[in-house]
């Protein structure tokens, strides 16, 4: 009997499988290195706030070509 996965797996980063995921409703994006787009440079949330998060882990960036945005931020809040 033969499985219907594949033996190997490629490893994607959170950039790669966003990109990918546009790519299929016809977006055309680049993923970036982390920390290397200046996006990523300043803080992400209010501290002025109490419902805003106190731990934001950054995953990268995605640059979109074609379109009125620029840069796509992803992060994680928790």
């Amino acid at each position: 009997m033969h499985d219907t996965e594949p033996d190997t797996f490629v490893y994607q980063t959170w950039p790669e499988k966003f990109s990918s995921m546009l790519k299929e409703i016809g977006v055309d994006s680049e993923s970036k290195e982390i920390g290397t787009d200046d996006v990523e440079q300043g803080d992400y949330y209010s501290r002025y706030f109490a419902s805003t998060a106190r731990m934001i882990t950054n995953r990268g960036c995605l640059d979109v070509k074609n379109s009125n945005i620029d840069v796509i931020q992803i992060i994680q809040k928790g």
